[in-house]
């Protein structure tokens, strides 16, 4: 399923992944190259699936275990109100 931020959610890219802004509450929430990957693909209208092949493919990491932490990213994005 794909991804998409809150309108009071502002992103910037870093040397080291990516930084979100809740502009609602102040808070930041730093996205490491992983996660940014992740993001990155459910934002450009991927799925999990899609998701958890990039992270794969970028990361020689088995199977269950990425998926485990795509899904795992997107239940915190959500359940922290950053992302629809």
């Amino acid at each position: 399923m794909a991804l998409r931020f809150g309108a009071d959610i502002c992103t910037a890219k870093t040397d080291y992944g990516t930084v979100l802004l809740d502009q609602r509450s102040g808070e930041y929430w730093e996205l490491n190259p992983t996660a940014t990957l992740v993001v990155d693909t459910l934002m450009a209208g991927g799925d999990e699936a899609a998701a958890t092949a990039a992270v794969m493919e970028a990361f020689d990491v088995d199977p269950d275990r990425a998926r485990a932490d795509v899904t795992a990213l997107v239940e915190q994005l959500r359940a922290g109100g950053l992302a629809e």
